[in-house]
């Protein structure tokens, strides 16, 4: 692994065992594009430039009609002087210029990975696991540099990017647009993935063929959304989840983005990925810096899996932090589907009774606990305890709780705020909300306005006021609607247009707060579900809620999508009740379990309303899941059926020494009649002989991965008499080394 400068061609090579990213020093001092893909030898590859003469170039180089920056690929291009392209950034100038000319005049390569300040990011424990090149560039004309930092780790197919901008100018600048990476292509012959949906169906896998003009995933709604996620691929058109070519790209940011990709008439491809310059402008004086997020780049030649697997892998140990990192998470109960808003001390106590009798670890109380909330009109922003539901507050319910043997988590919404609260009567300046205008809501609910350090303070004073005096070991953070109507009371013109930005840098300043004062308590993501389940948050909490349907058909799409990126290990996926509460569907418990296994696990709905049979059933689930946790959060995550595809999923976790495996089979529809069905692993160790846990044979790893696990309808299959039939239906196989 290193970072190479060859002086006499003004190129940069970074590599490791896995990966090569070259680009050059162009004619003009910008920089250009060369390879990204598969290791290379390192040497010399300029001429991968490709430039010579186009019939009407737009913009030649002044004296050479060969050197078009429109038809040279780049690395952070500018729109306005040869390129017309979308940039990937933009400076509005005091005279109203937005061209720019950003050059080079030096590097820094050395050991390690910087912090970002404010922001989320990817991190190193030793100096020798990554390799970090900073380029400065600077525009004489306006004062301001560029610069643009490259980690390769050494381990990994990963290359991260970000950029940075200095001014310098007496009068300041105003940028207008700061992505934190372009990669220009030199072909556009692959297929787009992305994950799509909406509230309730969050993250599903879309794929569609890249074409002429512009195609993307964005967000304007003030945090990722469950409408699309920050993330993309490009995979050859005969690539799949075991072979292929690869690239993904993921963003370390919670807020407002794009990821789009652009093919121009000469079938080259660009990506940019970062910040939405919708509605995007940050004013930088002189001395000030404006500093991008995150983002990753992983390359695979073995198919989406392995791209998976690394981004797990990074994301698991190298994203996430803190004492729960690398901890089993506890099996826990919410209390929202069994009770929703109705319920008193006494009902609480009855159902942790019951889940320390079943084996579950943590209880956690959601929704309803404050002020005068019996609904969602009010009291959001009121955080003390309704002392008619809860006589002892808190502290003496979370005192009876872990007297039981549980630990006890709580529900906050510390974002938002009703118009029917204390706090709204008193400082309804802390709302966002646009001045003589009706202001939308959802949920009967408005937004706080992050951006002040008054507001950010009062709710980390009251959070931390209700952590320090109550045993509270886990905090569901939520958000239940977007940004709407973004209008910062006090400010002045210029800065409205850096709210969005600003609004997310101080929710990341409230959980760094609390993160650190409470580096025991387990931190839990939540956005009305799945609108927030993004990288920037996993740098904070460790694991979110991956959606609020708790469907285990639906669930099988939305954590198989997650899963293109995601590690399970934060992936919050429970059983709840039937029917469900989301899809009216009912589901065995059987099946529902078999699902949530693959993910933080846990139970969604009122114990005490199962049948002495059920909460046996719950009683062996927890066994098994306290057995098996580690495989399925450490292990590698293969996915095998599609349920984009078909009516089948499935899906295994491998542990690391190939030892173990989990393979989890759904059946959505039941099929009549078809024929012998075998269903290919992955990942085992061919020469490892392993005993199958429903079935007195043994078989080799390099059989049950080139002709299968046996699923049709013979005596141990899943079509047969003694094992239930009909839809919705299971099957967990373990799978043992002799």
């Amino acid at each position: 692994m290193g970072i190479l400068f060859l002086e006499e061609s003004r190129e940069f090579c970074l590599y490791n065992k896995e990966i090569s990213y070259i680009f050059q020093i162009l004619k003009n001092g910008q920089l250009g594009q060369l390879y990204y893909g598969k290791h290379l030898h390192n040497r010399s590859y300029a001429h991968l430039l490709e430039l010579g003469r186009r019939d009407m170039a737009n913009c030649s180089f002044e004296g050479d009609s060969a050197f078009s920056l429109e038809h040279i690929k780049q690395e952070y291009p500018s729109y306005g002087s040869g390129d017309v392209r979308y940039p990937a950034y933009e400076i509005l100038q005091k005279n109203g210029s937005r061209v720019t000319m950003f050059q080079y005049t030096g590097h820094r390569i050395y050991p390690g990975k910087p912090k970002l300040k404010g922001l989320p990011a990817t991190y190193v424990e030793d100096d020798r696991e990554a390799a970090t090149l900073e380029i400065t560039l600077e525009d004489r004309l306006i004062q301001t540099k560029l610069i643009l930092n490259y980690t390769i780790y050494e381990d990994w197919p990963v290359i991260t990017r970000n950029a940075r901008f200095e001014c310098d100018l007496e009068e300041g600048i105003i940028l207008t647009n700061a992505q934190s990476l372009c990669l220009d292509l030199p072909d556009s012959d692959y297929d787009m993935l992305d994950l799509t949906g909406a509230w309730g169906r969050e993250r599903n896998v879309k794929i569609h063929p890249l074409h002429q003009g512009i195609q993307g995933v964005y967000s304007m709604r003030g945090h990722s959304s469950h409408q699309y996620n920050p993330f993309l691929v490009l995979k050859r058109r005969n690539a799949d989840e075991q072979s292929g070519e690869v690239i993904g790209a993921s963003f370390v940011y919670s807020g407002n983005f794009q990821a789009q990709i652009e093919v121009d008439p000469y079938d080259t491809a660009r990506i940019l990925l970062g910040i939405h310059p919708n509605g995007f402008a940050w004013r930088l004086k002189k001395g000030e810096s404006f500093q991008s997020p995150e983002a990753v780049l992983v390359y695979s030649d073995r198919g989406l899996n392995y791209m998976s697997q690394t981004f797990h892998r990074l994301y698991r140990t190298r994203l996430a932090r803190g004492e729960w990192r690398d901890k089993e998470r506890p099996i826990l109960v919410n209390n929202w589907e069994a009770t929703y808003m109705k319920f008193n001390e006494e009902k609480i106590l009855s159902i942790a009774g019951t889940a320390k009798k079943l084996g579950i670890e943590l209880f956690v109380l959601d929704d309803g606990w404050f002020g005068k909330r019996n609904d969602d009109t009010t009291s959001l922003g009121d955080w003390y305890p309704n002392l008619e539901k809860l006589p002892n507050g808190i502290t003496g319910l979370a005192k009876k709780i872990t007297d039981l043997g549980l630990k006890f988590g709580l529900w906050f919404e510390p974002e938002m705020i009703s118009k029917d609260s204390c706090l709204y009567r008193v400082h309804p300046d802390w709302m966002l909300g646009t001045p003589n205008r009706r202001i939308c809501h959802s949920r009967n609910q408005y937004v706080l306005d992050f951006t002040r350090q008054e507001v950010i303070k009062y709710i980390g004073d009251v959070m931390e006021d209700i952590l320090d005096k109550a045993p509270v070991s886990y905090v569901k953070w939520d958000m239940n609607r977007g940004l709407s109507d973004v209008y910062s009371a006090g400010n002045d013109a210029g800065y409205q247009s850096e709210i969005q930005h600003r609004y997310i840098l101080g929710v990341y300043q409230l959980y760094e707060r609390l993160t650190t004062r409470f580096p025991h308590v387990l931190f839990e993501s939540c956005a009305s579900g799945g609108a927030r389940f993004d990288p920037g948050m996993l740098y904070y909490a460790p694991q979110c809620w991956t959606s609020d349907d708790t469907d285990a058909v639906e669930r099988l799409k939305i954590q198989y999508g997650t899963s293109m990126v995601y590690p399970l290990d934060c992936m919050g996926s429970h059983v709840s009740a039937v029917p469900n509460h989301q899809t009216m569907r009912n589901i065995s418990l059987k099946t529902r379990a078999d699902v949530a296994y693959f993910g933080t696990f846990g139970y969604e709905l009122d114990l005490n309303k199962l049948t002495a049979e059920e909460q046996e059933e719950i009683k062996t689930q927890i066994v098994f899941m306290k057995r098996f946790r580690s495989l399925i959060h450490e292990g590698d995550f293969y996915r095998l059926l599609s349920p984009f595809e078909g009516t089948e999923t499935s899906w295994m976790a491998v542990s690391p020494d190939q030892k173990k495996a989990l393979v989890g089979y759904y059946r959505e529809k039941q099929p009549v009649n078809i024929g012998y069905r075998r269903l290919k692993l992955s990942g085992l160790g061919e020469n490892i002989e392993y005993r199958i846990s429903d079935r007195s044979t043994t078989h080799y790893g390099d059989e049950l991965m080139q002709t299968g696990l046996t699923i049709s309808d013979t005596p141990t299959g899943i079509y047969t008499p003694d094992i239930d039939q009909g839809d919705y239906q299971s099957r967990l196989f373990l799978l043992t080394a002799i």
